[in-house]
């Protein structure tokens, strides 16, 4: 961030309250003229698969890339929370554009988590992220239902405390943007105890293709395509960690498991938050020729709208206290991971069932591709494809209960 706009957005008063500091930090970082700007652009970038360049641009010049950099790295420092309610808000305008920052945010928000517990091994992250750097994630690979405990893509030892590593890593948000990326890769050098090895890529380093690939139903605006890695280097210095493969407790995992499930659930309680502005906005322009009155005015409209508004009260309610329970460093055991997942599953339930909602209360109208209603459709729908799915889940929600 350049110094003027340091100069421009001040650190927010931490002595207010906390509704009040929310406020203050909307206000701060996403200005509503901002969001229309987005908001306006978000459906330019829909209809003609572009990428959110200039949304990014903008948002790193108000320093929304560096929420998470501490204090003592020059950054504001936000919590979780604080990043959560932010990234609700700039879904509202912007689905694509927030989905793809997620990715950003993950990354320093991981390095944010370690270091508030005392880990600093991924301060560097700080440091980059102030200098300009922009982290991607590049965990999701084809068919790896293991997710942060397996890998398909190889992490083979240079001899020098580094690894060449070799795979296909998808849905790899910022893809035309990024200059780092946190990869993980199975190193089986020694077959009776292979490590997943944890890191991040230099994208000038070499060993590395983006597909130009993508032509998707919805948040296209991200530009989350493949990346092909062919023996791409990782250097011992951008090694963060080696870990057993497989169900092994480790403070990384856990940091990326739940900025990622949490963060990626606050874009989809965004998207649900403003399918239902679009909803009522639909009622109230569409008149009933047999009643003459408005549909705003008629029960069973109503109803619907009500019904879809009381399911979604609950996911920013289980979002803000999970994510201060984090930030809090509450130890709620075994039981994390699944206030994490059922976070994001309810919140992208939440916003297709919303999304839904709001193509029935604008009619006709809102099924034609450039309207609002119909985009937010598709974008809810890619809520669908983050892991793990609802069927994955289902089995450690059980156990939880079963005991088996």
């Amino acid at each position: 961030m350049s110094e003027n706009a340091t100069n421009r957005i001040p650190d927010p008063e931490p002595t207010l309250d906390r509704e009040a500091r929310h406020a203050l930090l909307a206000e701060r970082y996403l200005p509503e003229e901002m969001l229309t700007r987005f908001r306006e652009r978000a459906a330019v970038l829909d209809r003609e698969n572009g990428f959110c360049a200039d949304d990014l641009a903008e948002l790193r010049e108000r320093g929304y890339l560096e929420l998470f950099v501490p204090e003592e790295y020059g950054g504001p420092g936000l919590s979780l929370h604080e990043v959560s309610r932010l990234q609700q808000r700039l879904a509202t305008a912007a689905p694509g554009t927030a989905l793809a920052i997620n990715m950003h945010l993950m990354c320093t928000g991981v390095a944010y988590a370690m270091f508030a517990r005392g880990d600093r091994s991924l301060a560097r992250v700080f440091e980059e992220a102030k200098g300009g750097e922009i982290f991607a994630f590049g965990i999701s690979e084809p068919g790896n239902d293991w997710v942060l405990q397996g890998s398909g893509t190889r992490a083979e030892p240079d001899g020098e405390g580094g690894y060449l590593f070799t795979g296909v890593k998808i849905f790899t948000s910022l893809s035309p943007a990024w200059t780092r990326l946190i990869v993980h890769g199975l190193d089986e050098s020694d077959a009776e105890q292979p490590a997943l090895v944890f890191g991040f890529l230099e994208r000038e380093g070499g060993g590395v293709a983006v597909s130009d690939r993508w032509n998707v139903l919805g948040m296209r605006a991200s530009h989350s395509r493949a990346t092909v890695l062919e023996s791409a280097p990782m250097p011992a210095d951008r090694v963060v960690r080696r870990i057993p493969a497989g169900d092994y407790p480790d403070l990384l995992t856990f940091a990326i498991a739940g900025n990622f499930q949490l963060l990626v659930a606050s874009v989809y309680a965004g998207v649900a938050r403003r399918a239902l502005d679009v909803a009522a906005q639909g009622l109230e322009q569409r008149r009933s020729a047999r009643r003459d009155t408005s549909l705003a005015e008629i029960p069973e409209h109503r109803t619907r709208l009500a019904d879809a508004y009381r399911d979604f009260m609950t996911v920013p309610a289980q979002l803000d206290a999970t994510t201060r329970d984090l930030d809090e460093l509450v130890d709620h055991g075994e039981s994390w991971p699944l206030r994490f997942v059922s976070s994001r599953l309810n919140a992208g339930d939440a916003a297709r069932r919303c999304a839904e909602t709001a193509l029935v209360c604008c009619g006709g109208a809102g099924f034609d591709a450039d309207h609002e209603a119909a985009r937010l459709y598709r974008d809810a729908a890619a809520s669908l494809f983050h892991p793990p799915g609802a069927d994955a889940a289902r089995p450690m929600f059980a156990a939880a209960l079963l005991d088996t």
